[in-house]
């Protein structure tokens, strides 16, 4: 479908850009500081997948609501919608980041810290949290001005900030030697500028959707609670889902170090480096599906809905294989560039990246049907599937593998997962069209 092809490419872009925010500082980090400080990173990583899994659950069920409603003529309405999310989200992750940054150092332990990367952990998030909040309104701000109709210019914010991230990286790390901290600092920089400028664009340029002022009555913060309520509803599965990552690296974490100690932690932070322009793309294709099948959904027009989930899926297959084929040919490669041969890491990388990359193709998969059950108002069962993958599922993965293959079992434990989840969206969607032929 035109409308299909013409949001996926600025889509993906844009995603591919966001993505470019975690690699970057992975492969500064590991070239310029060293292995110790590439798993110091991960460690922390699934307190920000948190974050960035709260702008997404506001962010698809504000874009999901507000699509309905434009579908019906209701602009003032969806702009309302759009603004709740935002404000409501934004004032939940400032009380998240002022309570993480209170209990510092016992976070990064519970988080699987071990003495030796304390420190190197407590400083990263000490100059990342307090910048959360336009993590937040960057994402958020993603699905709003998309479904404004400016797909190019949400291409842009992700981009800009991703280059600043790049420049200020390398001179904060290399020219001006500040480590860890100086990773941290120049993400969280790129950052503020991409969340300002969705609030610029929301405030002054957008087309259709604009932020409103929220009243203060008994009566209107009710209905705002409501709306928030049923967001949190329909994008419930999309939190889950980035937590579903924060699962993978904290269960990996943990099993990495206690099979290999830290250098395995820095081994498996390279796949999560990778994990993030692999799951961009999937998620950036499931973006790009939604509005249409809302809006068509909405509209009531099912045969739309059908042809563009098919093409949705097709899409995110060929993407699925050629990650896998490019993960088996270059692996070497692709850790060559967050670390040196010299570190016990690199081998450790080399060896697992190919099993992991197994998991690719049956995410392509996975991500759209969770992406379609959001769009047609299903978020419960878009939140079972999500519950299954990241936390049923993997816990099987990373308990029963190990024992059984090895070091190759932990790598198969999260293409175990996938693997499984397939298989489960596929029955429930034949299911339900079985059902509807019957009627």
């Amino acid at each position: 479908m035109v409308t299909f092809r013409k949001l996926l490419i600025p889509t993906v872009l844009g995603m591919v850009f966001s993505a470019l925010f975690v690699i970057t500082d992975g492969i500064f980090v590991g070239k310029g500081i060293g292995s110790d400080a590439l798993a110091a990173v991960n460690i922390t990583a699934p307190l920000f997948m948190i974050a960035a899994g709260i702008g997404l659950m506001f962010g698809v069920g504000a874009s999901v609501v507000a699509s309905i409603h434009l579908s019906q003529g209701k602009r003032k309405v969806a702009s309302i919608n759009i603004t709740q999310a935002i404000a409501f989200s934004a004032l939940l992750i400032l009380i998240l980041s002022a309570l993480c940054l209170y209990f510092i150092e016992p976070l990064a332990r519970l988080l699987g810290s071990s003495d030796r990367l304390l420190p190197l952990a407590v400083e990263y998030m000490a100059w990342y949290i307090p910048f959360l909040v336009f993590y937040e309104v960057l994402n958020i701000g993603m699905f709003c001005i998309r479904l404004d109709g400016s797909p190019t210019y949400a291409m842009m914010c992700n981009a800009v900030a991703a280059i600043l991230n790049i420049i200020l990286d390398y001179i904060f790390i290399f020219e001006f030697g500040w480590g860890i901290m100086g990773a941290a600092f120049a993400t969280s920089l790129g950052t503020v500028v991409g969340g300002l400028m969705t609030l610029i664009y929301l405030l002054h340029f957008s087309r259709t959707l604009h932020l409103c002022r929220i009243k203060l009555s008994i009566k209107s913060l009710l209905l705002t609670l409501r709306n928030i309520g049923y967001m949190i509803k329909l994008g419930s599965s999309a939190f889950i889902s980035e937590a579903s990552i924060a699962c993978m690296m904290f269960l990996g974490n943990y099993v990495f170090i206690r099979h290999l100690g830290e250098d395995g932690v820095a081994a498996f932070s390279i796949a999560c480096y990778f994990f993030p322009i692999i799951f961009m793309v999937y998620n950036a294709i499931a973006q790009s599906a939604q509005p249409i099948i809302s809006y068509n959904f909405g509209a009531g027009q099912p045969e739309r809905v059908r042809k563009t989930l098919h093409l949705a899926i097709r899409t995110a297959l060929i993407c699925g294989i050629s990650f896998f084929i490019l993960t088996v040919l270059c692996c070497q490669d692709i850790v060559s560039l967050f670390i040196d041969r010299s570190y016990a890491a690199f081998d450790i990388a080399v060896n697992g990246l190919p099993y992991f990359g197994v998991g690719f193709i049956f995410f392509a998969v996975n991500m759209i049907g969770i992406g379609y059950y959001q769009s047609v108002e299903r978020g419960q069962r878009a939140t079972i599937i999500t519950l299954l993958r990241g936390v049923v599922f993997m816990l099987i993965g990373f308990f029963a593998l190990p024992p059984v293959l090895g070091i190759p079992g932990i790598w198969l434990a999260v293409p175990l997962a996938e693997l499984l989840t397939t298989f489960y969206i596929f029955g429930i969607y034949l299911k339900d069209r079985f059902i509807v032929c019957r009627r």
